[in-house]
This record gives C-alpha cells, structure tokens and sequence, in this order.
C-alpha cells in the first residue's frame, strides 16, 4: 500500500513526491504551472481518483503549495473535497488501515484543511526559487576520468572518499558526456556513456579509441559538490556526432525525471566489476559517434 502510517508523509510515494515538490517549487513559475509539473510526474496517481495514492497526491502538493505560500486554486480545492467528502479515510480503510490510525489520520487530515485554509502568507516560508538556470558543469562531448574501487566512483552523497565503508582508491573508470539538457530551462542534467569495466591505470585521450565497450546509462544531476567529491578530470573533448548518436541510442528519455527528482550523475558512474553491464545499450568504438 502507498501509506504506510497515519502522517501525510508516511510511506515511500509520499516520501518521493515530497522530494519532487521540494525541487518543483525552486522554479520561478506561478503555482499553476508547478502543479502540472507535478501532475507530471505522477500522472496516474494525481488523475486516477481510484489509484491507492490519488488522495496523498492532492493533500501533499496542497501542503507543500501552503507551507511556500504558493496560490493554486485547484490544488487547494481539489485537497479541501478529499478532505470534506471522506475520500482520503474511505481509501485507508479499504487498504486495510488500522481503525486507531485512521483516526490519528482524521486528526492530522483537520489540521492540514486549517493550513491549506488559513492564507498564503499565514506561516509559510519564504520561498527561494532560481534566479537564473542552473550552470551546465559539463558539456557534451567532455571526456572525465576518476577513481574506482572494485568499480565503484566515490560515493559523492558522502562528504569525503575517506568515510565510505572500505572504499580504497584500485582502479579508474572513464566517461564521455553525450548529451546535457535542463528540465523546464533551469534544472541541469548530464547523461554519460562510460567505460564498461574499471582499468588499473589512468586513461589519457590517445586511448580512447582502443578502450571499449562503452555503456550508455540513464542521465542524472551533479551539483558542484557532487563534482567535486567524486574527484571528475576533464582529459580532454570529443567532437560529438548528434545525428549517429540519435540513430544508435534512438528511444531514450531525457533526464527531466532526474532533475526533478535530483537524482546525482553518481549513480551512474559505478562499472564493471561493481556493475554487469550486460543490461545496458552497448558502443563498441567511441568514433561511431564523432563528426
């Protein structure tokens, strides 16, 4: 089930949808607009009113509109019906909820109707949106070298390599950016295409082309911290081909799902033999992507 207590944010589609409407709400749009970025994301949940998680879609985004100060007539109204109509405790129940948590649920469902009510500017926080989209730290074509252990990057979600459980710097791994784009012209995100298993010694840009395979992974985020931590060298720039690389990776999706989310580039960066990289789109020689 999508709940897993009786709080607003228990359970792990609240959990994720509060972080996308954390990261949603730093855009310089009216809150209109954040709400179809948002219904965007969940689409299912937020339209299908028999979806288990329907009712959380609306109450969260409400909550998270109030505790910002940010207008939205239809999320404000849409949670206030699910509220007064009992939809939200009727779906709990059906799910099997607890009847001493279905009324903390009811208790905590009168408090939030007194939030999302009581005005925009009534304790909410000062809302802090982007200024200007976010810099590009990598361009397309950009070729990064880094350290491994037994295939794994460094863990940039920790501060330092020296506080990773039993990370020792054995090996490096190596990636070219193929693409960079920004979700709704602010968030950047970067996808990489790396070398499929680690090597013991450094590449340099002379060889490259005789390092192969190459996978494709999924894109992600990378703030200057995450840059930073997971020790990046720039090595050098290829002339990308957009056209072939389009015609060999045809289908694949755009990061606008990870800049939302702000899900880091590190998670893609790991290889062989940490990953098996059998499930991934292959490229045997980088030149079949040069101009």
């Amino acid at each position: 089930m999508g709940v897993w207590g009786a709080g607003l944010y228990s359970g792990d589609f609240a959990a994720d949808l509060r972080a996308a409407a954390i990261a949603v709400c730093r855009l310089p749009f009216n809150g209109d607009r954040l709400l179809e970025i948002l219904i965007g994301t969940e689409p299912n949940a937020a339209n299908n009113d028999k979806d288990e998680d329907h009712t959380t879609f609306w109450l969260l985004v409400a909550d998270q509109f109030a505790k910002r100060g940010i207008p939205c007539d239809r999320a404000q109204q849409t949670a206030l019906r699910i509220i007064d109509n009992g939809q939200d405790i009727e779906i709990l129940q059906g799910l099997g909820m607890e009847p001493h948590l279905l009324r903390k649920r009811q208790a905590m469902l009168a408090e939030l109707r007194s939030r999302i009510t009581a005005g925009s500017s009534d304790g909410a926080k000062k809302r802090v949106v982007l200024k200007k989209p976010q810099a590009f730290l990598m361009n397309a074509g950009d070729v990064f070298v880094y350290p491994t252990c037994q295939g794994h990057c460094i863990n940039s979600y920790f501060a330092s390599k020296e506080r990773i459980p039993n990370w020792n710097h054995d090996g490096w791994g190596a990636a070219v950016i193929i693409e960079v784009g920004r979700a709704f012209e602010f968030l950047a995100w970067y996808r990489p295409l790396i070398l499929a298993a680690a090597r013991a010694q450094k590449l340099d840009m002379a060889q490259l082309g005789i390092a192969n395979p190459w996978a494709l992974r999924r894109p992600g985020t990378c703030s200057p911290s995450h840059f930073k931590r997971m020790e990046l060298e720039k090595i050098g720039t290829l002339a990308l081909d957009m056209s072939k690389v389009n015609q060999l990776f045809a289908g694949r999706k755009n990061g606008t799902y990870q800049a939302i989310n702000d899900i880091s580039v590190v998670n893609e960066l790991s290889t062989a033999p940490y990953w098996k990289m059998n499930a991934y789109p292959k490229l045997p020689d980088l030149r079949a992507i040069l101009s």
